[in-house]
């Protein structure tokens, strides 16, 4: 039996199991979910995302997803998802409150370079704050090596391709800190004020090194800003970051969504796929 969901499932009746039809002003569909079927849901006094995988992988990311988040909560200084996990069926889907905003990508463009450091520092300190957690007690479900799971992901979803990087992803690893995984621009939030906020979707959380994460944000950025995150990253984790590293692991990145991009375009041409991607 299938554990994911599709666009000709009934979604708005599963969602209004949890919340009253009465209670729902609005349901939105996110157009630019990749791995999961997206809808913002608001009420009168509130707004919250529904998110159903739309492949049986992505409904065990899901269950990792809700593990990690819960696991840890409260452990950083930034805002991260609350998820309730539910059932149809064998199907997991989740629901949490949106976290109030601005969405890293939307602001890069307007943003001087002493805000550009500020929010490097913020990043960084986000990175070092997972990476110090103890994760001894993190159950089963949230323990995954990210150079596993991209390899899994490859072989998954990639027709004509193959993770050629998995070696070397596994020769620069640290199975021992935490990282997200998958620290995009579109997964960071900022305040009013454009201060990091918040961080969103652990889908692809786990093991690894935290050299995984900085090469994440800088792949998916522009120009200056690889400069301005690498210093940010040695400032506040004290140490000379390996450049080389990360530069092959940008590249390691862009070979990885080029892939899936492929997967998303042939699978879900519903999918709007960013410009800035």
């Amino acid at each position: 039996m299938q554990k994911f969901f599709t666009m000709n499932d009934d979604l708005d009746g599963i969602i209004e199991r949890i919340i009253p039809k009465e209670n729902i002003v609005s349901a939105r569909h996110i157009i630019t979910g990749w791995t999961n079927i997206v809808i913002e849901v608001t009420t009168e006094n509130d707004a919250f995302f529904f998110r159903f995988p739309r492949n049986d992988f992505f409904s065990k990311m899901l269950v990792k997803d809700y593990t990690f988040c819960k696991f840890i909560k409260g452990k950083t200084s930034f805002v991260t998802p609350e998820l309730e996990l539910f059932y149809d069926g064998k199907r997991p889907f989740s629901m949490h409150r949106k976290i109030r905003g601005y969405c890293l990508t939307d602001r890069m463009k307007h943003l001087s370079r002493q805000t550009m450091t500020s929010i490097a520092y913020d990043i960084s300190k986000f990175i070092r704050e997972l990476g110090e957690i103890d994760s001894s007690n993190l159950p089963n479900e949230g323990r995954m090596d990210l150079p596993d799971f991209l390899g899994e992901l490859a072989d998954t979803h990639f027709d004509d391709r193959s993770l050629g990087h998995h070696d070397y992803l596994k020769s620069t690893s640290d199975n021992s800190k935490l990282i997200h995984g998958d620290l995009n621009p579109g997964n960071i939030l900022l305040d009013e004020n454009d201060n990091v906020a918040g961080v969103i979707d652990f889908c692809f959380a786990g093991f690894g090194s935290q050299y995984l994460d900085v090469s994440r944000i800088i792949g998916r950025s522009k120009g200056e800003f690889r400069d301005i995150m690498i210093k940010g990253y040695e400032d506040v984790s004290g140490s000379e970051a390996n450049v080389g590293i990360i530069d092959r692991l940008v590249a390691v990145w862009n070979d990885i969504e080029t892939g899936y991009i492929g997967y998303i375009k042939k699978n879900h041409p519903e999918i709007q796929i960013p410009d800035s991607v």
